[in-house]
């Protein structure tokens, strides 16, 4: 029996769909919360269409990629619907870029309309490196857009750049835009890899896996009609994991956070009702240091980006925030797995449960299914599982919706990517007898010392759980009779700073031989002000690994 599709049968997916509905059944209540800005969804969904209608009377066509450059904010949150609702490509960019390398995005990607904030948009025009035909400055966090001082012309002479509101001038009265798409399959956003080691990748989000991807995110974070969430991801990474899109699937409230620090995170917490919110295990140890921290009954907090130690899980379940930890990558669209919580774990200790919950754990409801296989490089080579006894390495690979389309322009990388039909990560990990996974290190970060394996992983949360840390990375750094060995980079919890450091290096590094074999252990350990991070909360390792290599042609294993 066959079915017409005139019949509504089979209708393209697409995640704009939720910001009409959301529109529709609660028009007046609030969608946005931008500083002192609050915005319904009903204003929520005349400001999408206002600015697809400006796009398009931009002369932005049907493919054609628009950037954004903006912290969170109200208009980035804004731009992930009135985009593609215009058929057009969003095309977020890291905000800690150098106009170097965002100019390498705008050319790679072919971007001609350039969204943000001044201080961001200006440094790129000052360079040249790009001719734009367009830059929009969005309001500050005080919800003030800037004064337009810049005197850039385009071809004609004419201003190329402009303020929000100016842009959106004239286009509120237009035919609505429907919120539908032709094809499922085409795309919706390009999210660019980091790029620590080579030029980054653009990788191709479609409007299909976006679509599934926030309808998992929002199971994954329980997410309902009821819930704040608050901004402590960048919308840009990753296209903020989905979540804009899911929020606005279940008509909840997003608040919008420019910089993730303890004061502003509690005082939002407690002035806006927050309920959720995500990050890196760097948001939850900024969250649990601050000395506003209080107990709570309703925080959801869900982790990815490095695999969260055990005392920070602990930490947080003391005070009443649920952890709820996630992996993925640019790749998976933000978050593939989840540590989807068993009932036998709510009659154990605290502590007994972070350790299980550290674990990446088993596909999202969205997706399709994840191996830990034997290591493989060529494209027609076997894909071979290894031992599921939470003991033997190997590679992690996944296939499911949640998997990019490819990466733009670059066939080649692709082809690599996908070898064997499945997506390569890249990271190496176990698969538990139960099914779930756990990451041990990324492929790069691993060191070898002595012809011996270490996972830097393993040595960071055993660190990490010696009272007086507050935040660890370790890294391999060049040893004569071993080849390389780790060294340790910490921060301080606040009560410990001021005090003895070598002291407490050598009672860190005690601390480590009574909890982790002794090859392990690092043989010193660095005391930071703070670790470098990327704008996601990744520790930049490749910054730490060139200072202690410097001067070392190669590395000795």
């Amino acid at each position: 029996m066959t079915f017409a599709s005139q019949h509504g049968l089979n209708a393209p997916l697409t995640p704009l769909r939720f910001l009409q509905r959301s529109a529709q059944v609660h028009p007046n209540k609030i969608a946005a919360v931008d500083g002192p800005r609050r915005i319904t969804f009903a204003e929520f969904n005349e400001d999408a269409q206002a600015f697809a209608h400006a796009l398009i009377a931009d002369q932005v066509a049907e493919g054609d990629r628009v950037g954004i450059l903006a912290a969170n904010s109200y208009e980035a949150l804004l731009a992930q619907f009135a985009v593609p609702l215009a058929n057009a490509v969003t095309v977020p960019i890291n905000t800690r870029l150098a106009p170097k390398e965002v100019n390498y995005i705008l050319d790679h990607s072919s971007i001609d309309v350039l969204v943000g904030e001044k201080t961001l948009i200006d440094p790129i025009l000052a360079s040249g490196e790009r001719n734009l035909r367009r830059a929009v400055y969005i309001a500050d966090k005080e919800g003030v857009e800037p004064q337009v001082e810049n005197g850039a012309t385009d071809a004609q002479g004419a201003s190329l750049v402009t303020t929000f509101s100016d842009y959106l001038t004239g286009h509120r009265d237009e035919e609505p835009l429907p919120y539908r798409v032709r094809d499922e399959n085409e795309t919706i956003a390009i999210n660019y890899t980091s790029g620590t080691t080579g030029k980054p990748k653009g990788v191709i989000y479609t409007h299909r896996g976006a679509y599934l991807n926030a309808l998992g995110q929002a199971h994954t974070q329980h997410f309902s009609h009821d819930t704040v969430y608050l901004w402590t991801l960048p919308m840009f990474h990753c296209s903020g994991w989905c979540t804009g899109w899911a929020a606005m699937a279940v008509s909840a409230t997003q608040v919008a956070l420019r910089a993730v620090r303890g004061p502003e995170m509690w005082e939002l917490i407690r002035t806006e009702g927050v309920t959720a919110m995500c990050g890196a295990p760097a948001v939850l140890n900024t969250l649990v240091d601050d000395e506003n921290k209080r107990r709570v009954t309703n925080l959801r907090v869900t982790t990815a980006g490095a695999p969260p130690s055990p005392t920070t899980i602990t930490r947080c379940e003391n005070i009443g925030v649920e952890v709820t930890h996630v992996y993925g990558l640019t790749e998976s669209y933000g978050p593939f797995t989840v540590c989807e919580a068993q009932p036998e774990w709510a009659d154990m200790t605290v502590r007994r449960r972070a350790v299980l919950k550290a674990r990446q754990g088993v596909a999202s409801i969205t997706n399709e299914d994840v191996r830990v296989i034997e290591p493989t490089e060529n494209l027609d080579e076997a894909l071979i599982d290894v031992p599921a006894d939470g003991a033997t390495l190997g590679e992690i690979v996944l296939t499911g919706n949640g998997i990019m389309a490819g990466y733009f322009k670059d066939e080649e990388a692709t082809a690599h990517a996908f070898r064997g039909g499945w997506f390569h990560t890249g990271d190496l990990g176990v698969m538990h007898p139960n099914g779930y996974i756990q990451l041990m290190d990324r492929a790069k970060d691993v060191v070898v010392s002595g012809g011996e394996n270490i996972s830097t992983i393993e040595v960071e949360q055993a660190v990490i759980s010696h009272p007086d840390i507050s935040d660890c990375a370790v890294i391999g750094v060049p040893d004569e009779k071993w080849g390389e060995r780790p060294r340790a980079y910490v921060t301080l919890r606040p009560e410990a700073r001021g005090g003895d450091e070598s002291a407490l290096e050598e009672a860190v590094i005690a601390y480590c031989r009574a909890h982790i074999a002794g090859y392990k252990v690092p043989r010193d350990v660095r005391i930071l002000d703070e670790l470098p991070r990327t704008s996601t909360g990744k520790v930049r390792k490749n910054e730490l690994r060139e200072e202690a290599w410097a001067g070392h042609e190669q590395r000795i294993n």
